[in-house]
């Protein structure tokens, strides 16, 4: 593999522009003259535009993505979504299972994103059958996207018998992490017990859906948090949604922000999913149902994002873009002053990347060479803009290339003033090799 010398490219903690090289497949070295000894070098001229690690999906759900046009009417809440999606179930085949799943890889994969955590359902419905589809999916995309596996429950434990066994098999042919889901079952916290079992007998890390309710009368996640503890497991933990932290008064939250950072339990917001299935049963102000990002984030719990579902009952649209995905989470989270918007960015690369336990992720020589090479100057530009991901540079190998272009077929208009506004398109930096 010839070296790959990226020129003139902006980082997003915002140093640059600076130069960066890649040799067999990791980040050699990065400063202005990066590059100067390599013989032979490929090189891109990104013209000050941002680079930055890969997206990482930290949640997102394969086997039942792209479902839509199956769905006899939408879904208007949790119950009613995860009742719809069973039903469907019952006609899946590994065949279809295995094209919806590479449909939406290819979709993240063309939006910059080399890392998912996907929740495979197991369950007495589909047996193993998603499972060993992920797992095929795992071993396919090896060298191009880094896919981590989830044993995941989503009909429950206890009020799907046979499930717990199902697990088991599911661990012993390798699933990377065990998931939880424990409001669909009579006893949450017995769920919780199971899972944490589980996990500590495979030695796997745990991935709940945790609190996916308005109502915060019947929290499972400080017990999460507690167990974590217990367990040894802490940063090990996961919990996706925890919308139901929303509905908690400053005083009551507080303690549950800070049992979460001192057990280093990671929290993904699913802002497309939450914000549709969120406040259906609010007759007047209707609350936007999201977990509480900036508190959480002030307590010191890694906070994350990612898309979930995609074009399905619980969530009837999405592209699998975390860019787009973040402006929802930043309209939905208040997140308007340029630091939060900043840190929305960083919420899609380093903060997911710890969550799932990524190693050698980022810009540092070292790291894999797993980047995207965005039309923007920072990740403020990025979100705002909702950048073309230029590149997409798998273990330094340029993989997708995307152009934007804008043409006008109209004569400027003089203002006022007598000035004459402009616009125009922006492709990727050229490559010279």
């Amino acid at each position: 593999m010839a070296d790959l010398l990226l020129r003139s490219v902006r980082l997003p903690e915002g140093s640059g522009p600076t130069d960066l090289l890649v040799q067999d497949g990791r980040i050699a070295e990065v400063g202005d003259r990066a590059g100067e000894t390599a013989a032979d070098v490929e090189s891109v001229v990104a013209g000050g535009r941002l680079l930055s690690p890969a997206f990482v999906e930290a949640h997102l759900h394969l086997d039942k993505a792209l479902l839509l046009d199956r769905l006899t009417g939408p879904a208007d809440s949790v119950e009613e979504a995860i009742g719809a999606t069973a039903a469907l179930k019952r006609s899946f085949t590994r065949e279809d299972i295995l094209e919806r799943s590479e449909r939406l890889l290819r979709m993240a994969l063309r939006h910059g994103t080399l890392f998912v955590r996907a929740h495979a359902e197991v369950d007495p419905i589909l047996g193993l059958l998603a499972l060993e589809a992920a797992l095929e999916l795992r071993e396919r995309y090896a060298g191009l996207m880094t896919l981590q596996v989830v044993a995941f429950p989503q009909e429950g434990i206890q009020a799907a018998p046979g499930t717990e066994g199902l697990l088991r098999e599911a661990l012993g042919l390798g699933a990377d992490a065990i998931g939880g889901v424990p409001y669909v079952d009579p006893d949450p916290r017995g769920h919780v017990d199971t899972v944490f079992g589980l996990a500590r007998k495979f030695g796997v890390p745990v991935d709940f859906h945790a609190d996916f309710s308005d109502d915060p009368s019947r929290l499972t996640i400080p017990y999460i948090a507690e167990r974590a503890l217990a367990e040894g497991y802490a940063g090990r933990v996961v919990v996706g949604h925890a919308t139901s932290l929303g509905g908690l008064p400053p005083e009551r939250l507080a303690p549950i922000a800070e049992a979460l950072a001192r057990a280093d339990v990671s929290v993904i917001i699913l802002p497309a999913t939450d914000l549709y299935l969120g406040g259906r049963r609010d007759s007047h102000n209707v609350r936007r149902g999201l977990a509480p990002v900036a508190r959480l984030r002030q307590a010191g719990v890694n906070v994350a994002y990612a898309s979930n579902n995609v074009r399905n009952a619980f969530t009837p649209f999405g592209n699998a873009d975390p860019l787009e995905v973040g402006l929802l989470l930043i309209a939905g989270g208040h997140l308007a002053a340029r630091a939060d918007i900043e840190a929305v960015f960083a919420m899609a690369t380093v903060h997911a990347a710890r969550a799932i336990g990524l190693t050698d992720y980022g810009l540092e020589p070292g790291c894999r060479a797993d980047l995207v090479l965005l039309d923007a100057v920072d990740p403020w530009d990025a979100l705002v803009s909702q950048a073309e991901k230029s590149l997409v540079i798998a273990g330094g190998r340029v993989v997708v290339e995307n152009r934007r272009t804008t043409e006008y077929h109209v004569r400027p208009v003089s203002n006022a003033h007598g000035a004459t506004s402009r616009g125009g398109g922006s492709v990727a930096g050229s490559r010279q090799g």
